[in-house]
């Protein structure tokens, strides 16, 4: 299965949400992840329209999760930046051809779609298994307790010097 590097960027924006007590600007997420501001905009637009994220308006404003993070899967994100189309879609090619299968006798699915679907609907069951809580975890489990506390400080500090 193949997704856009948006997916990836979102993922990333919404572990670093877990460490903030304020909402986070767009423009310090880009900063912290060295990537272009319009780029990560869209991203963010996509978590947002999905319901994942919401934008607070003003002085002090920026990104929050819209709930809690034990309750944002990964499947959630890429769905939002990636959108909910299967990542396979049959085109009947058994159709085509000199030796073309009748539509009549096409009723099931070929065992290429099936192998391709039961591939999809795992990856999707196995995303669907991972918040975002239980990344920020992973992230603190594989270079330390002082990552996040680090991050939230950043962000602070990034906010003051805005």
């Amino acid at each position: 299965m193949r997704m856009s590097g948006g997916v990836e960027w979102a993922l990333h924006c919404c572990v670093v949400l877990t460490a903030s007590k304020e909402p986070v600007p767009a423009a310090t997420l880009a900063q912290l992840h060295d990537v272009s501001g319009s780029y990560l905009a869209k991203q963010l637009q996509a978590l947002s329209r999905a319901g994942l994220i919401h934008s607070a308006q003003g002085k002090s404003g920026g990104y929050v999760l819209t709930r809690a993070a034990e309750s944002i899967t990964v499947l959630d994100v890429v769905q939002a930046v990636d959108g909910p189309a299967p990542a396979f879609v049959c085109t009947e090619i058994r159709q085509r051809g000199p030796l073309a299968a009748p539509a009549a006798a096409c009723t099931a699915p070929c065992p290429i779609a099936r192998a391709m679907g039961a591939a999809e609907e795992a990856w999707r069951q196995a995303l669907a298994t991972v918040t975002i809580a239980d990344l920020a975890r992973d992230v603190t489990a594989d270079y330390g307790p002082e990552v996040m506390p680090g991050i939230q400080a950043w962000l602070t500090g990034s906010r003051k010097t805005a």
